[in-house]
C-alpha cells in the first residue's frame, strides 16, 4: 500500500508571468502550467485518498490566507486557491479559471513559502494533534522578478532542517522560468539585475534545505519521459522451501522463504466505467442500448452531467428448443459448474467435484533439477517472481545463499511444486539462481503441465519432401542462393548493434530496455490527463517522441541500406499485388477475377450455375445455391426464392407452428447476404416483410411473427454490421418502432 503524500504548489501569478519571452508561443504562466497540470492530473488519476494537494498563489490581486496565518504585514497578495485535500476532476475545473496572471507584481515569495509550510503542518496532523507520517513536498514555480523580504530566510531554513531531524522532512523543489542551468548550458542573456539577485538567493535557500533547484525548461522536457509506477511489493507466499519429505524423514532441507513479484503487467485504463448519457425515457419501442451499458440517471458524472456510471447485468442464456435460433433465460440456480479443458467445457457434478478435488497444503517442495542448456526458453507461462529468505532469519538467509550458489556453480535450475495457500491447486515452477553484487535470490516462473502443451508439426523451410520420400532442395517455393545472399546482405546492412556509438566511438546498445516504453499504455494515460484540463479541444496533441522513437528503423540506416534492399527486391522478384477486397465475393462484376483463357470452367466441368431451392430442405439448398456462383443475378434470384419460401411458411402456418422455421430462415438469409456484402437485397426483403406482417397480408394477423423478428434483432443491416450498407445505425434502430 502506498504511503500518504502531501504536496503544495506555490505558483507565481504576477503580471510578469503573462508575458511571452524567448520566441515562445505561450506566456510564462501557460508554459509553467503544463508542468503543474501534468503533476496534478497524474495524482488525480491514481484515485488515492491519501494523496493530498494544495495550491497557493502569490503576487495575486487579492489576499486570502484561509486562517492559516493571521493577516499581518508582509503576507499581502497571497491567496490560498485550494486547501490541502484530495483533488478531483471538479476541483481541477474550478481551479483552472483562478490560475490567470494578475494585474500586479507585488507580493513576497518567501512569505508564500511560509504559508505553504503552515498548510503542510496543519494538514498532516492527526486527530490528537500529533504529526503523521507523510511524504511532504513543496513545489515553487516563479520567474524570480519580484521583490523579496529575506529577513526571515534563516528561520525558514532552520524550520526545514528541524523537521528533517524529527523525521518529517519536507522536500522542496524550485523551478524558475528562464533560470540559468549550468548542466544544460542554458543562460539567459541581458538578465534583469533584480532577477539575477533573486535567483542567487533562491538557489542558496534550496541548497541549504537539501532541495532541488532547476529551470522550468528542463522540467517540462522531462515530462515526455514516462514515469514508471513504483509499487510496494506484497508477498504472495510465505512458507518453507523443502527438499525431501519432512513428515517421514528428519534429514530434510527446510528453508523459510518469501515470494514477491518481480515483474507485473501494466494495462492501459479501460473505458468501461462510464458511458455518455442518453435520454432513454422519450424513446419509443425497445432500447437499442445493451443492458451492460445502460446509463444510470442517478449517477451523473462530469461538470455538465454528460457521463453516467455503467450498470452491469449478467444474464445466462441457452438455446430455446422450441424456437430454433432463439435464446431463453435460465436462473443461476439451475446451472451446473463446468471446467475448461483446452477449448472444451467439461461438466462435473458437485458430488464428483468433491471426489476429484485435491486436498493441498501450502508449501514449496523441490522435485528435481535440470541443466541450464537443456531448458527450453519458450516454456515459462507466467510473470517472474523473486524468492528470498525470511527477513531477520540469519539461518535461513545463510541456507538459501548456499543453495543459490550451488545452483549457480553447477549450472542448474531447480523444479519445484508450489501451493501458495491451503486448498489451492498446485503449480509447477522453475527456480533460477540470480547473484548480482550483494543481492542473491531465486527467480521463479510457472511451467506447463502436459495438458498445457500444444505440439504442432510444420514442413521444413529449406527443402520439400515428395510423396515417394524424395527430397527436393530447388523449387519455386524455396529460396535460392541469390535470394539467401541478398537477404543476408540486407540483414547485415540493417544491423543495429553498431549503429549507436558513445563519445569514444565505441558501439553501444541502441535500444536499451530502460528507454523503451509501451506506446499504448503511456499514450492513453497522457491523453486522459490532457483531456482533464482541455475538455473542449478538438485535436489531440501528438505523441511524445520517446514513444515513437523505436516504432521504425532509423531513417539514415534505412537510406544507407537502400542498395541492399533494391538487390533483395530484385532477387525475390517482388511484385505489387492488387488489394484483396473484403467479403466472400467481390461486389462489382468488373472487379471479379476471370480465367486467362476466358473459358467458362463451370460449364466445362458440368457444374450447374443455379440450384433449385427446395421448401422441404430450405436452408441447405439456399447455402448450396450461393456457394456455386458469384453472379449477382444468380444471388438475387436465390435470395428472391428464399424470401418467397419464408413468406409461404408464415402464410401457411397454423397459429405459430411455422414461425420457428421462418425465423431461422430469416437469420440465415441475413447472415449470408451480410457476408457476401449484399445488404441491399436483405434490407429490401425485410422492409417488405414488415409491411406485409403488420398489414395482415399473409393470410391473417401475423404480428406475432414481427415481434419475434424484432426480439431477435433481425432488422435492417446497418453500416456498423456491413460497410456496403446505406442504412445508418439510427435508421436501423427506428426500423423496430411501430
Amino acid at each position: 500500500m502506498a504511503g500518504k503524500e502531501a504536496t503544495v504548489f506555490v505558483l507565481d501569478l504576477a503580471r510578469s508571468m503573462g508575458e511571452t519571452r524567448h520566441a515562445r508561443s505561450q506566456s510564462n504562466l501557460d508554459w509553467a502550467l503544463e508542468y503543474v497540470w501534468d503533476k496534478i492530473t497524474t495524482t488525480v488519476a491514481t484515485g488515492r485518498k491519501t494523496a493530498s494537494i494544495g495550491v497557493i498563489g502569490f503576487r495575486t490581486n487579492d489576499t486570502e490566507l484561509a486562517d492559516l496565518i493571521p493577516e499581518v504585514e508582509g503576507y499581502g497578495h497571497i491567496q490560498v486557491l485550494s486547501p490541502l485535500k484530495q483533488i478531483l476532476l471538479s476541483d481541477i475545473r474550478s481551479l483552472q479559471p483562478q490560475l490567470r496572471p494578475s494585474s500586479t507584481n507585488s507580493g513576497d515569495l518567501l512569505s508564500a513559502l511560509a504559508v505553504a509550510i503552515t498548510m503542510l503542518d496543519k494538514g498532516t496532523l492527526g486527530v490528537r494533534g500529533n504529526k503523521l507520517k507523510y511524504d511532504r513536498r513543496i513545489i515553487i514555480i516563479t520567474d524570480g522578478t519580484g521583490r523579496m523580504d529575506t529577513k526571515d530566510l534563516d528561520d525558514i531554513v532552520k524550520k526545514f532542517n528541524q523537521d528533517e531531524k524529527e523525521g518529517h522532512k519536507t522536500e522542496i523543489t524550485l523551478l524558475g522560468v528562464d533560470f540559468d542551468d549550468p548542466e544544460t548550458g542554458h543562460k539567459e542573456e541581458d538578465k534583469d539585475p533584480v532577477k539575477e539577485v533573486n535567483e542567487a538567493i533562491l538557489k542558496d535557500l534550496v541548497e541549504r534545505c537539501n532541495g532541488n533547484f532547476g529551470t522550468l525548461a528542463v522540467a517540462i522536457k522531462q515530462l515526455s519521459i514516462p514515469r514508471l509506477k513504483e509499487t510496494r511489493p506484497i508477498a504472495g507466499y510465505k512458507g518453507t522451501l523443502t527438499l525431501g519429505d519432512s513428515d517421514k524423514f528428519e534429514s530434510t532441507l527446510t528453508i523459510d522463504v518469501e515470494r514477491y513479484p518481480c515483474t507485473m503487467i501494466a494495462k492501459p485504463p479501460t473505458a468501461s466505467s462510464f458511458v455518455v448519457r442518453t435520454d432513454l425515457s422519450s424513446t419509443a419501442g425497445p432500447s437499442t442500448q445493451s443492458s451492460g451499458t445502460m446509463a444510470g440517471d442517478d449517477y451523473p458524472i462530469g461538470p455538465d452531467g454528460a457521463l453516467s456510471a455503467v450498470r452491469n447485468q449478467r444474464v445466462y442464456q441457452v438455446d430455446n428448443p422450441d424456437e430454433p435460433g432463439a435464446k431463453m433465460n435460465v436462473e443461476p440456480d439451475d446451472l451446473e459448474r463446468g471446467f475448461e479443458y483446452g477449448r472444451t467445457a467439461v461438466h462435473i457434478s458437485e458430488s464428483d467435484a468433491n471426489i476429484v478435488m485435491l486436498e493441498t497444503n501450502a508449501g514449496l517442495e523441490l522435485i528435481g533439477f535440470v541443466k541450464e542448456e537443456t531448458f527450453d526458453r519458450f516454456l515459462p507461462m507466467s510473470r517472474a517472481n523473486f524468492i528470498v529468505a525470511q527477513k531477520a532469519n540469519t539461518q535461513s538467509q545463510l541456507a538459501l545463499s548456499s543453495f543459490i550458489h550451488a545452483l549457480y556453480e553447477a549450472g542448474c535450475y531447480a523444479v519445484a511444486r508450489l501451493v501458495t495457500k491451503e486448498g489451492k491447486p498446485p503449480l509447477l515452477i522453475l527456480l533460477a539462481p540470480r547473484i548480482e553484487g550483494d543481492q542473491e535470490c531465486l527467480i521463479d516462473v510457472e511451467l506447463p503441465f502436459e495438458e498445457d502443451m500444444r505440439r504442432y508439426k510444420f514442413p521444413p523451410l529449406d527443402k520439400k519432401l515428395t510423396v515417394s520420400g524424395k527430397t527436393i532442395t530447388e523449387h519455386r517455393d524455396l529460396p535460392n542462393k541469390d535470394l539467401m545472399q541478398a537477404m543476408s546482405d540486407y540483414v547485415d546492412a540493417m544491423d543495429l548493434s553498431g549503429y549507436d556509438r558513445d563519445e569514444d566511438g565505441e558501439p553501444t546498445e541502441y535500444m536499451k530496455i530502460e528507454d523503451t516504453f509501451s506506446p499504448l499504455l503511456h499514450r492513453i494515460s497522457n491523453i486522459i490527463r490532457w483531456r482533464a484540463t482541455n475538455p473542449t479541444a478538438s485535436e489531440l496533441p501528438p505523441p511524445a517522441a520517446i514513444l515513437t522513437k523505436y516504432s521504425a528503423p532509423p531513417a539514415d540506416l534505412q537510406e544507407q541500406s537502400g542498395p541492399q534492399f533494391a538487390a533483395l527486391k530484385k532477387a525475390a522478384d517482388v511484385k505489387r499485388v492488387p488489394p484483396k477486397e473484403k467479403g466472400r465475393f467481390k461486389r462489382r462484376r468488373q472487379d471479379r477475377e476471370k480465367p486467362l483463357s476466358g473459358l467458362d470452367v463451370d460449364a466445362l466441368l458440368g457444374n450447374p450455375k443455379r440450384v433449385k431451392i427446395e421448401a422441404s430442405n430450405l436452408i441447405p439448398t439456399f447455402k448450396q445455391a450461393l456457394a456455386l456462383t458469384d453472379d449477382l443475378d444468380a444471388i438475387q434470384a436465390a435470395a428472391d426464392e428464399m424470401a418467397g419460401n419464408i413468406k409461404e411458411l408464415i402464410k401457411s402456418s397454423v397459429g405459430e407452428s411455422g414461425y420457428g422455421r421462418a425465423l431461422e430462415a430469416v437469420r440465415v438469409l441475413r447472415e449470408e447476404l451480410t457476408e457476401m456484402e449484399e445488404p441491399e437485397m436483405y434490407n429490401k426483403f425485410i422492409r417488405e416483410l414488415k409491411s406485409e406482417l403488420l398489414g395482415s397480408k399473409l393470410n391473417g394477423d401475423r404480428r406475432e411473427m414481427w415481434w419475434k423478428i424484432r426480439g431477435s434483432k433481425y432488422g435492417l443491416i446497418d453500416r456498423k454490421r456491413s460497410f456496403a450498407s446505406d442504412v445508418t445505425e439510427e435508421e436501423a434502430a427506428d426500423f423496430y418502432k411501430g
